[in-house]
Parts: C-alpha cells; structure tokens; sequence
C-alpha cells in the first residue's frame, strides 16, 4: 500500500535534505512535486490543495528559518500534516455495553462479511472477551453460510434465525448474548451493490433497534474517490462512527485513506492488510506517515510481537542461548513462534529504511520454512539435541524422511553453527559491528 506515493515523497524528501537553506523556489518546486505525487495517488485535488498549503506555509516560516537543519524541519512538517490528514491519532472501538453492539455495513464486495470475522478474531485475542456474530445479511445467496463458516473456521459463536426479518434478528440476538455471556455483538447487515432506499430504510430501522455503540462503514479501498460518494450516502442516512478500509494490502494507490477523515469527519478505525483472517489492524495515523516517509513502523512490529510471541518461551531460549546450550529443539520451538507473525516480508517492511534496504519488496518462500521444519522433524530427540552425531548415513535417512537432500540438510546444519557461533559472540559482548 501506498507504494508509489511513498517511492516519490521519500525522493522529495532527499532532494529537500540537500540544501542548505529553503527558499521560496526550492520549496515551490518540492510542493508541485508532492502535489503531483498525492494526486497520482487519487487523493481528493481539494485536500491535495490543502495539505501543500500547509507544508508550504509552514517551511517558508520562521520555525524552519531559524532551524540548523532546514531539512530535517521540513520532514517533520510534512510528517506532522500527513499524520492530521490521516486523523490525527487513533479511534479505538467503544468497549462499553453489556454486550457492546457493533454494526458493520457497507456495500456487496466491499469485503464486509469476511471483516466482521476478522474483527470478532481481533476483540477476542485482544480484549479476551467473548463475541457472537449475528447473521443479518438475508437476502445475498450464501450469505449466512459464509459468515457460519467464517465462525467455524475461528470458533466463534453465529446467532442465526434463516431468512426472517433483519430487524427482528438483530434484537433477538441482543437478548441471546446477554442470556448467554456474550460480551460484543457483531451484526453483519445485508450489502448492495449501489446505495439505494430500501437498503437505507433497512439499516435505519435496525440502527433504532438495537442502538449500536458503533456503525462502521467497510470500504474497498480499490475504489478510489468514489468511496467517498459511498461514506456521504451512508452517512446521510444512517449514523456512522467510523470507517474500515479493506484490501489495502492489494494494488492500491492509498488516496481513499488520506481524503476520508478530512472529507467526512469520520475516522478510520482499522484497515486490512491481507486475506488471512489476523489480516485486520488498528489505524494508527503517526505510524503510517512514518511508513509512507519512510521511516518504518517498529511500533506496530513490537505489538505484533507482544501478542503472538510467548514471552516465558522466549526467556527461556534467550537463556539458553547465552549458555551455549541452545539445540535443533530450541530452534524447531523458534520457528513455529516465529511463523506466528504472518509473512516475514510483511515484518520487513515496516523496518525504518526498508526501501533502502531492498526490503520493502522481498519475497519469502513459505516452503523453505516448511522444508526446515520437516528436516528437524525428520531427526530423533537425541541428533536434535546433539546435530554433531549425524554422519552420513543419518543425513541421508534424515534427507528420505523429510523429502528433502542430504544438500539441504547439510546447509541447515552449517547455518545452525553460524547461527550458535553468533549467539556466542553476542552474548560474551565480543561482538563487534564490521563497520
């Protein structure tokens, strides 16, 4: 996401870094530079005019004037009006309510019953309660089937009564979750393929129902300015609290997510960074000027971290790494902790500098990981805890059992020792950077 915005405003920025002093040329030409560059990435022309405005007002006042490093200020400039154009700071969901009722809707194909699942998965890792996705989407075909299996897949609870009334639905499963020590309600609703009154009347009359704590819109964010027109008429006759971007993680320009807020008051609440149903993230608007300038993500990378790694396991590796005691056991309890992140390319990116690094576009095979896994698998309890035993013979039935080479298994072995060698160093504080 934001790819090609990102690639033209980090060659801004160097460019800007370079000179000594800004003036009121070089600031013009670095201002139609970022003006084309948030243009070609859809943003609305009026928040476009808006931003470079901004930017420019400020660099060419005394703030930047009387700075040591005018470049550097002019970073910040752009990363502090980025980061209000986004909204400012983070919208977290209403918790309150007994059960809290959060309505999702939006129009067919935006993505919004496979991201009610993922948002019931999120509450339930992150606020360790317990959520019931309600099944009031019944006139799309299929539609109740695929949340029932969206619910399956995650073990979580679908309040369903067939094709009865939505508004009905909607107010029965309220009364179900409080019986039953459901603590959010999520409320899938019935899509359309273009707003229109009948689809409208429907969400009013549930909104008056139930009285959700949240109406959150799910937008493709494929679709450019036009979700825009899609939140002004949602909002026109429902009442939202907040917006969700899908898909965000596909080939989009990313301009949807930097015209909502200012266009519609409405915060973005969370976007979705890929199909797996962990694909759904907090909207942070700091962190992702960070990403789109350049200068990483390592916030979002800890918390990643904190809720999938298990902290006791890691201590005890990390001790037994710094004794020298770390084994193909150890590494195997590593791996599957480590597979817990998602894909490792998506950690990559939001390392500060990842371009520069020829991080942001590195591909990671999932089968090497797979491969690795099934050559320690392959091994008995004794050879993993001690991989000095293995000649020949054991290698090549260790290659058979895995379906790998006895090259492969060499390479793991060999990259293990420089893996315990390194350790070593590290821990004995006889490392030392080659540069």
């Amino acid at each position: 996401m934001f790819e090609n915005l990102s690639d033209r405003l980090q060659e801004v920025i160097h460019k800007i870094k370079g000179y000594g002093k800004i003036t009121e040329d070089n600031i013009s030409e670095m201002m139609r530079e970022i003006r084309l560059s948030l243009l070609e990435a859809d943003v609305n022309y009026k928040v476009v005019k808006e931003f470079t405005n901004k930017v420019k007002e400020k660099a060419l006042g005394e703030e930047v004037n009387k700075s040591l490093s005018p470049g550097e200020t002019f970073v910040k400039i752009v990363k502090d009006e980025l980061t209000a154009l986004l909204g400012g700071e983070n919208t977290p969901l209403v918790i309150d309510g007994n059960p809290c009722v959060l309505m999702l809707v939006g129009l067919q194909g935006s993505g919004k019953t496979t991201t009610i699942g993922k948002l019931a998965n999120f509450l339930r890792k992150n606020s360790k309660k317990n959520p019931l996705l309600v099944a009031c989407d019944v006139y799309r075909p299929a539609a109740i089937e695929q949340l029932e299996q969206i619910g399956n897949e995650l073990g979580i609870k679908v309040y369903s009564e067939g094709k009865s009334d939505p508004v009905e639905i909607a107010n029965n499963a309220i009364l179900y979750a409080k019986n039953n020590g459901y603590n959010y309600v999520l409320i899938d609703t019935a899509g359309r393929l273009q707003i229109d009154d009948s689809l409208m009347d429907e969400l009013y009359n549930i909104q008056q129902k139930v009285n959700p704590h949240e109406t959150i819109l799910v937008i493709d964010s494929m679709m450019g300015q036009d979700a825009i027109n899609v939140i002004t008429g949602f909002n026109d006759k429902i009442t939202l609290s907040g917006v969700i971007l899908t898909k965000l993680d596909g080939d989009t320009r990313g301009g949807v997510a930097l015209s909502v807020k200012h266009l519609t008051n409405l915060p973005i609440k969370f976007i979705g960074v890929s199909e797996k149903m962990d694909g759904l993230t907090p909207f942070y608007p700091d962190r992702m000027a960070s990403r789109i300038l350049g200068m990483g993500d390592i916030l979002s990378i800890v918390e990643q971290v904190q809720n999938e790694i298990d902290e006791k396991e890691a201590e005890k590796t990390a001790k037994k790494m710094a004794k020298g005691n770390f084994d193909l056991n150890d590494f195997l309890s590593q791996l599957k902790q480590i597979k817990k992140l998602g894909p490792l390319e998506n950690i990559l990116k939001l390392l500060p500098g990842a371009k520069k690094m020829g991080l942001n576009n590195v591909n990671i095979d999932p089968k090497i990981m797979k491969r690795i896994e099934a050559i320690i698998l392959s091994m008995t309890l004794e050879e993993r805890k001690n991989p000095s035993i293995l000649k020949a013979s054991r290698k090549k039935r260790i290659a058979e059992g895995s379906g790998t080479s006895v090259t492969e298994v060499n390479k793991l072995l060999t990259q293990f020792e420089e893996m315990k060698k390194m350790m070593k160093l590290f821990s004995n504080g006889n490392f030392k950077m080659p540069f």
